[in-house]
């Protein structure tokens, strides 16, 4: 995938606003796009040298009012596919967090914002290292999580996959709460990320009943 630096990133982009979907640099997110403004919003991304899209999750407040979260992460279009009846099926690429400044008035169907990339210059770096990463009681947790949430996996894969990969994947494709999505798109590190992603999987445990601390992860 093309490597930006930070002065190649757009001031402006179209945003996607989509609740409990997470985007985090260099992993992929796939979409199914149908409805008419973000069709629009796909065909005018693949017009620009960037190719991007900054996703980021809403947040319903009180008698059906909704804003947006401050940060969101954009990603470049990197795989689509079209469809018999019209729909786009995307592959989005993490390149960036961003925090947004301010929405952006138009004439396209869809939403566009102001973004600040400054808070997040390591995000355009080589994939990120947790030296305190314990791989196998991770693995363990994680398998009687998946147990318990009745979800499966290529364990293998697992086994093998690089920690930012491993889990990066994990925070987007596990199935926690639009809030605990977020916590884990704003965590500052990988190793951050990874520990609150620990913490979530314990709740989860403790919730359903299971004995998280078979095997303690700091």
């Amino acid at each position: 995938m093309r490597r930006f630096a930070a002065a190649d990133l757009p001031g402006t982009l179209p945003i996607f606003p989509l609740g409990g979907a997470l985007l985090l640099p260099r992993a992929r997110l796939p979409l199914n796009l149908f409805e008419p403004r973000y069709l629009a919003m796909f065909d005018d991304a693949l017009k620009t040298p960037e190719r991007m899209i900054a996703m980021i999750q809403p947040v319903e407040g009180p008698q059906g009012t909704s804003r947006l979260h401050t940060i969101g992460c954009a990603g470049r279009i990197t795989q689509f596919s079209e469809t018999d009846d019209g729909r786009y099926i995307i592959s989005l690429t993490g390149v960036s967090r961003f925090r947004l400044v301010e929405e952006v008035e138009g004439f396209t169907p869809y939403r566009r914002a102001r973004l600040d990339w400054s808070s997040f210059a390591r995000d355009l770096g080589a994939e990120e290292k947790d030296p305190g990463f314990d791989r196998p009681a991770f693995l363990d947790l994680l398998s009687r999580f998946f147990d318990s949430a009745q979800l499966s996996s290529d364990w293998d894969s697992l086994k093998e996959a690089d920690e930012e990969l491993l889990i990066n994947s994990l925070s987007m494709l596990c199935p926690f709460e639009a809030e605990e999505k977020q916590a884990l798109l704003e965590a500052p590190s990988l190793a951050t990320r990874r520990e609150t992603l620990v913490m979530l999987m314990e709740f989860a445990l403790r919730a359903g009943g299971a004995n998280p601390d078979e095997t303690p992860l700091q």
